[in-house]
């Protein structure tokens, strides 16, 4: 295929893939009002498992081992515990809001890297955690300085999926990373169901919209996303699919308001471009605005030597 044919359907993909998670921030909403949190993730990422098993079944069998299982096991638990906190903070608070701030794990990885590596970050990382407090600020503080329970869960969240994604990091450099993937989302499929029929009530009627719901995540978000997101990203620059699938949240935010019918107030749109350019500050380091200064149009009468 042609380069660029290629590097267009690349990016195409990752579009997609924001589009789809975008759309799933109001999914989930709606869906956890008929079924409990932790029994739609246990349904969500069985499926998931289940259907990235069979398209990729000759490549598991003939790499599944041990240590794919344990390495696999810990990433399976700290997404459960990132997505456990998200899907129980949604139920408390707005999609688009969710979206948001769910989105502060990016400012946060380089802060984990650093508590891991001993790598220190850099004056974008730091600039990018300050805009971050202060968007967090405007999104989710009260007129008395507090903070909601579901955005407070919510940012908890970002926790867990920036340690999630060091360990991604450290655990894929030498391994097959569909077959860690199957794994993690099978152990979070557990977590989830124990947690669930433990705590949860298993529901004993499933609305039609309910239905479409849950496989709309299981088989769109889960898969589907992950998909175009392997594919996207194999062929595009690391600051440009950045930028591409910061995009989630801004989506995230725009179904909510056409979908969910979010009210947005001027502070909660400061909020949320404080936090969208810092992600992009903390992703990019802003090279795209360095690019552009480097490489000037070239001036009448210049002689190039």
């Amino acid at each position: 295929m042609n380069p660029t044919w290629r590097s267009h359907l690349a990016r195409l993909s990752l579009l997609g893939a924001t589009l789809i998670w975008g759309v799933s921030f109001v999914i989930v909403k709606n869906t956890t009002d008929t079924v409990p949190p932790h029994i739609l993730l246990g349904i969500r990422f069985t499926i998931g498992c289940l259907l990235l098993s069979l398209i990729f079944l000759p490549r598991l069998r003939r790499t599944l081992s041990l240590d794919y299982i344990k390495k696999g096991a810990v990433m399976g638990a700290l997404l459960f515990g990132a997505y456990s906190l998200q899907t129980v903070g949604i139920t408390m608070t707005t999609p688009g809001k969710n979206a948001f701030l769910t989105a502060v794990y990016c400012v946060l990885v380089p802060f984990v890297f650093w508590a891991v590596y001993r790598r220190r970050p850099d004056r974008y990382n730091i600039l990018a955690a300050l805009l971050c407090i202060v968007g967090i600020g405007c999104v989710s503080l009260d007129s008395g300085l507090t903070i909601g329970m579901g955005d407070a869960l919510t940012l908890a969240c970002g926790v867990f999926y920036a340690v999630h994604i060091v360990a991604v990091a450290r655990f894929t450099a030498t391994r097959d990373p569909i077959v860690l993937t199957i794994v993690q989302f099978g152990c979070t499929a557990l977590l989830s169901w124990a947690v669930g029929l433990l705590f949860e009530d298993f529901p004993t009627v499933w609305p039609q919209e309910s239905l479409v719901g849950i496989l709309y995540l299981g088989i769109g978000a889960t898969a589907a996303g992950l998909l175009l997101q392997i594919i996207g990203q194999k062929y595009t620059d690391p600051s440009a699919a950045a930028i591409i699938l910061s995009l989630e949240a801004v989506f995230g935010v725009i179904f909510s308001i056409l979908l969910y019918h979010e009210a947005v107030t001027p502070r909660l749109i400061l909020g949320f471009a404080l936090i969208f350019l810092a992600v992009l500050t903390s992703e990019t380091k802003l090279a795209f605005l360095r690019r552009k200064k480097a490489a000037p149009a070239p001036k009448e009468g210049a002689s190039g030597l």
